[in-house]
């Protein structure tokens, strides 16, 4: 069968999007780098954006690859995980995101193939992927909201429940949500890539983790991150491309 695709005119042609890659570091309080994060982004002009993320746990052996896209709005619209840990096989999963509606089709090695469906009763603000680009993306959403961030809690869902992301990767819906107990405003922060003025917030995500996040810009680079779960923090040292 061959597809019938029609060449653009010329004047038509190039693409449009812009796009900015770089790299994390995940450094572990007295011990010094046990992982990294690559990432690479592409921004749609209406704003829509995709993040691909390969995530490294030297200290776990676990390896993650993201593929995540947002909307406009920075709202959830699908995403595909897969996850190795040891060099074996964890899972690997597709997600879709409608106004108030999940869904998830998946295959893992402790619970075979699996097909999961979640409404909720109002829209879905946020996945966590457990990429750390893909958390930031959350004060993306945030920005959104009016008024004083502080015990703000919005609807959100996640592959996995461990501090690391070491499971599923399933559709689990956080029943507190995420928690923002403050936006501590901008903060100018230096790490290995440079100075930012970025804009720092606190988050609890019950019985998961509470972190902080330093985003960077309009397209909430993460240019710093704290896990207090975890006691590791990464920081940005690699970043080029059309950043806004």
């Amino acid at each position: 069968m061959t597809a019938n695709v029609t060449p653009l005119p010329p004047e038509q042609c190039g693409m449009r999007h812009r796009s900015y890659r770089g790299k994390f570091l995940y450094v572990t309080e007295g011990v010094g780098e046990m992982g990294r994060e690559y990432f690479d982004v592409t921004v749609q002009p209406g704003g829509s954006r995709t993040l691909r993320a390969r995530c490294e746990m030297d200290d776990y052996r676990l390896l993650r690859d993201v593929v995540m896209s947002v909307g406009q709005d920075w709202r959830p619209v699908d995403a595909f995980v897969r996850l190795t840990a040891e060099e074996q096989f964890v899972g690997s999963s597709w997600y879709r995101f409608d106004g108030c509606d999940a869904e998830c089709e998946g295959l893992t090695a402790e619970g075979g193939r699996i097909s999961r469906r979640a409404s909720h009763h109002s829209e879905i603000e946020c996945f966590g992927t457990h990429s750390l680009h893909g958390d930031a993306w959350l004060v993306g959403r945030l920005r959104n909201f009016t008024g004083e961030m502080k015990d703000f809690e919005i609807a959100t869902f996640a592959t996995s429940t461990l501090a690391n992301g070491g499971s599923g990767p399933d559709l689990i819906h956080l029943e507190a949500g995420f928690s923002t107990s403050h936006d501590l405003g901008l903060d100018e922060v230096t790490v290995p890539a440079g100075t930012f003025n970025a804009q720092r917030v606190l988050i609890e995500v019950p019985g998961v983790d509470d972190f902080e996040i330093w985003a960077y810009g309009q397209d909430c680079v993460p240019v710093q991150v704290i896990s207090h779960g975890l006691n590791q923090y990464y920081h940005l040292v690699e970043l080029e491309g059309e950043v806004e």
